[in-house]
C-alpha cells in the first residue's frame, strides 16, 4: 500500500492506495478540501460561516449545507438539544476561537430555537442573526466522504482517514484508542466498505477540564463519557452519531440509521450495540 500523508482543515491525514496517488489525483484531492475550508470554517476570516457570523444574512445554499443540516436536525431532536449547529460561540466562549486563545470566559449555551435562526434549503442558507455556524459534529465526515468519493475512480482498496474519521474500502482492522492513555487501545474494530469515526474528550483539550464536545444546552464540556466511535455506511452518519453517543438519545439515533457503536464512560467502562463489529479488551459496563 502507499501511504500520503498530509495537513488540512487542522487535522492529520492519511490516505492508502494499492497504488501512489498521481500528481492530478491529489490535486483533486486538495481542491475538495480547499472548497470545504472556504465554506465551513469559523477559524478563517474570509470563509462563508465568518461571514455571516457579523450580523446574519443570506447566500447561495452551498453544495453539502442540506446534507449536514438536514442531519443536524435530526441530532438535535433526538438528543434534546444538546447537538446543535449554532454551538460556535459556546466553543469560543470557552477559548476554542478563531484565534486559539484557549482563554475562557464564562459558558454562553448556544441559541435553543436555533431553527429559527438558521434556515436553509436547496436554494438559499440564511441566518436571521449574528450567530456562528459549527459543523464539527459531522462536517470532518462529511468531508471524508467527499474525499473518498473524489478518489473512486482509484483501484483497490482505500482508506481515508482524517485523523480517527475513517472510510475504508475493502478491510481494515483498526485500534479503538484508549481515550486516557493513547498508546493503548480499548479494542479493535473490523470495518469492511463502511466508515469508522471516533471522538473523544481528551484530543482538543485544555485548561481546567475544557475539551471540544460540548453540550450545547450549557455551554459545558460534557462529563459522562470520555469516548465514542461509530460505524456506518458512510462518514457523515458515523461521525454524527459519534457525537450523538455523548448524550442521551445517542443509542436510539444510532438504531434508527443503522449504525453500529461503542463508547466508553469516564469512569473506564465500555458499551456497545448489539451487533458492533468489535472486539473489546477491557470491562463493560
Amino acid at each position: 500500500m502507499a501511504t500520503w500523508r498530509f495537513d488540512a482543515i487542522g487535522t492529520s491525514w492519511e490516505i492508502e492506495t494499492v497504488e501512489a496517488l498521481t500528481a492530478a489525483q491529489r490535486s483533486r484531492v486538495d481542491a475538495i478540501i480547499a472548497g470545504f475550508d472556504a465554506t465551513w470554517s469559523r477559524f478563517r476570516p474570509d470563509s462563508l460561516v465568518t461571514r455571516l457570523s457579523v450580523a446574519g444574512g443570506q447566500a447561495d445554499t452551498p453544495s453539502d449545507a442540506v446534507a449536514m443540516l438536514d442531519a443536524y436536525r435530526e441530532l438535535s431532536d433526538a438528543t434534546a438539544g444538546a447537538v446543535n449547529p449554532l454551538v460556535g460561540r459556546s466553543l469560543s466562549a470557552l477559548g476554542y476561537d478563531a484565534a486559539h486563545s484557549l482563554s475562557a470566559r464564562d459558558p454562553e449555551p448556544a441559541p435553543a430555537e436555533w431553527q429559527s435562526v438558521l434556515d436553509w434549503d436547496a436554494a438559499q442558507l440564511s441566518l436571521a442573526s449574528a450567530a456562528i455556524i459549527d459543523v464539527g459534529a459531522l462536517g470532518k465526515g462529511r468531508l471524508v466522504d467527499l474525499v473518498a468519493a473524489e478518489l473512486g475512480d482509484v483501484d483497490g482498496d482505500l482508506v481515508v482517514d482524517a485523523s480517527g474519521d475513517l472510510s475504508v474500502r475493502g478491510e481494515a482492522r483498526i485500534g479503538l484508542e484508549h481515550p486516557f492513555d493513547p498508546a493503548k487501545a480499548i479494542g479493535i474494530a473490523t470495518i469492511r466498505d463502511q466508515a469508522l469515526c471516533a471522538s473523544a474528550t481528551n484530543r482538543r483539550a485544555w485548561g481546567d477540564g475544557l475539551h471540544h464536545v460540548l453540550d450545547a444546552r450549557t455551554g459545558m464540556p460534557v462529563r459522562t463519557w470520555a469516548a465514542t466511535w461509530a460505524i456506518a455506511d458512510d462518514a457523515m452518519h458515523a461521525d454524527a452519531v459519534a457525537t450523538a453517543l455523548f448524550f442521551d438519545g445517542g443509542p436510539q439515533l444510532a438504531e434508527r440509521w443503522g449504525v453500529e457503536w461503542v463508547r466508553m464512560s469516564t469512569a473506564g467502562a465500555a458499551e456497545h450495540s448489539q451487533n458492533a463489529p468489535v472486539e473489546l479488551f477491557m470491562r463493560k459496563s
